[in-house]
């Protein structure tokens, strides 16, 4: 696939890996990773992958969901991505799947489930893990 580069993040991870640190190269974010204790560990202090995940996807979606309501002209005003990121046993070993609750107060539902279907084709995070994981999308008008 052949793309124009726009923006790089770079991050590098010491340790031991979902016990270890995390940091950008910028500086802008560091932080301490820990197991949750759903997966056997001591539910530390620290993040985890599935909890950085989850922020990125909702962040993603939601600028998404800005870009295609501008292109639409509609008002998404207090709009919120809520974003629940698990892990969990198949067959292949383990998994993730995401479900993303979209508010969007002040609009009709089936103009609400339009906007979010549309920001669901345009998200890069949606598009990177279409075909691969489930995504679960739920619409909420109030």
């Amino acid at each position: 696939m052949a793309y124009n580069v726009l923006y790089t993040a770079n991050a590098s991870v010491t340790g031991e890996g979902r016990k270890g640190t995390g940091k950008t190269d910028d500086g802008r974010l560091g932080v301490d990773l820990s197991v949750p204790a759903g997966l056997g560990g001591d539910d530390g202090l620290g993040t985890n992958p599935e909890q950085l995940f989850a922020i990125g996807y909702a962040a993603c979606f939601h600028g998404a969901l800005k870009n295609v309501s501008r292109q639409a002209k509609a008002k998404v005003d207090g709009s919120t991505v809520d974003s629940k990121v698990s892990l969990g046993k198949s067959e292949e070993g383990l998994d993730i799947a995401v479900e993303l609750v979209v508010t969007i107060p002040g609009l009709e539902q089936d103009e609400a489930e339009k906007l979010v279907e549309a920001a669901h084709q345009m998200c890069p995070y949606s598009r990177a893990t279409r075909g691969n994981i489930e995504v679960t999308l739920t619409t909420k008008t109030a």
